[in-house]
């Protein structure tokens, strides 16, 4: 018959050494890889730009093209992804969440790809 009784039976294994920082662990870790990224970043500035090649085609004035590029460009390759940026850092702060910052921009790009698709379907 065992008499003896363990000390702490409900804790995990792992817990009973949290001071000391894992090697593992101390990294951070991104779930997108950065490839992906900067693919959807391309994709992104390649539809973005699509629309404007083929008005020039078609003889719309080159000055109003250039005037509503400028506009439109960076409004979906830099304001979209830097909205869900700022947002994720926001969340990070206030909620306490752990939101990496390259998923954030991936996202960003992701619904900046998947919003102009949508715009150049609507509009087609």
């Amino acid at each position: 018959m065992n008499t003896q009784k363990p000390i702490n039976s409900s804790a995990p294994p792992e817990s009973v050494n949290d001071n000391q920082p894992h090697s593992s662990g101390s990294q951070k870790r991104s779930l997108v890889p950065k490839g992906i990224t900067i693919g959807m970043a391309v994709f992104a500035l390649v539809l973005s730009l699509a629309g404007y090649g083929f008005r020039l085609l078609v003889g719309d004035d080159v000055q109003t093209v250039l005037r509503h590029a400028a506009m439109i460009v960076p409004a979906f390759m830099l304001g979209i992804p830097l909205l869900f940026w700022v947002g994720s850092r926001i969340l990070n702060k206030v909620k306490g969440l752990h939101i990496e910052s390259w998923n954030a921009i991936s996202l960003g790009y992701l619904t900046s790809c998947v919003s102009m698709l949508w715009l150049m379907g609507t509009y087609s």
